[in-house]
């Protein structure tokens, strides 16, 4: 099936900060805060919402596409991509610009802080999925982080042209107005944020969690360490998280678990079972440090699923 991916495509700068961000935070202070963290390292990898995504996606064995806008500098992520089977055949290359950048610095307890320059992001309004579906059919679109513009068009555009969407809006939940997250949930195959995120979407629309349930099809909360929540029909599943053999890095672990996800729904797979691949999913990338530099074969994916679940599932 044609899975078009679009979103955030960056290079990102991933920082280690040897202490905790609640010690050097003053909540009485909170409104005037100025502080500055020191870190002890810092290394520049391959991300960015969509392609993270698109990444895990082809690693499960789907040849993902990407519609999306990148900078001068993007050759060599564009020839690696297309080696590790993503389609890059929508991506448009800003000349008088450069890729999006995101800089995030990581406590000793996983939580981070994070900025994002757009750079060539900017230009992502000018793209359509009406030119991308006149030469090939498109299955499901994912809607994730990327120029607010862009995000608003792109709904706009997937339910003119009746094209099933996932809508991740994450990170730009902060730069979206309420309406804008009410109509990219409304109708929505599915929706997809983190738990504070949830909090931030129901405030900004003025849903309570039930609304926000009703709207999409299907709606999924991650918790982190606590798994994630499907809701879907009024029923709600609990989903456990897959323990990671070793804590590394935690940049990029929504976007596997969301990988994860569309390859279950992808293989009509039961949503417990879909559920369960996209926290697997996740758990590869927090092994490593980066959002790409993990690797696995499809029957390794397996073979690690039977190994904590017990069975196959499908898969």
């Amino acid at each position: 099936m044609s899975v078009l991916v679009t979103g955030s495509i960056a290079y990102d700068y991933i920082m280690v900060f040897p202490g905790y961000f609640k010690d050097h935070i003053l909540p009485d202070k909170i409104e005037n805060i100025s502080v500055s963290f020191l870190v002890d390292s810092m290394k520049k990898q391959r991300g960015g919402v969509a392609t993270n995504i698109a990444y895990n996606l082809a690693l499960l064995g789907e040849r993902p596409r990407i519609m999306a806008t990148v900078g001068q500098d993007f050759a060599e992520y564009r020839a690696w991509l297309e080696r590790n089977g993503v389609d890059t055949s929508a991506i448009v290359e800003i000349p008088e610009d450069f890729t999006a950048s995101f800089f995030v610095s990581t406590d000793l307890s996983q939580n981070q802080i994070a900025s994002f320059y757009t750079g060539a992001m900017a230009h992502a309004r000018e793209l359509s999925f009406k030119e991308q579906a006149r030469g090939d059919k498109i299955d499901l679109v994912v809607i994730s982080p990327n120029d607010p513009s862009a995000m608003v068009q792109y709904v706009r555009e997937c339910k003119e042209l009746h094209l099933p969407y996932i809508y991740d809006p994450s990170q730009q939940i902060i730069r979206l107005s309420g309406q804008d997250l009410a109509d990219g949930v409304r109708g929505s195959t599915m929706t997809v944020v983190n738990e504070y995120e949830f909090e931030m979407l129901k405030n900004k629309t003025g849903w309570g969690d039930a609304q926000v349930a009703e709207e999409t099809q299907v709606l999924i909360i991650t918790r982190g360490e606590k798994g994630s929540e499907i809701r879907i029909k009024g029923e709600k599943l609990n989903i456990p998280a897959v323990p990671a053999r070793r804590q590394a890095d935690p940049t990029g672990v929504g976007d596997a678990y969301r990988a994860g996800i569309i390859k279950g729904y992808l293989k009509q797979l039961s949503w417990p079972v879909i559920g369960r691949v996209g926290s697997l999913a996740a758990t590869f990338v927090l092994e490593e440090y980066g959002t790409q530099n993990h690797r696995y074969t499809y029957g390794e994916f397996v073979a690690r699923y039977r190994e904590y679940f017990g069975a196959t599932d499908g898969l």
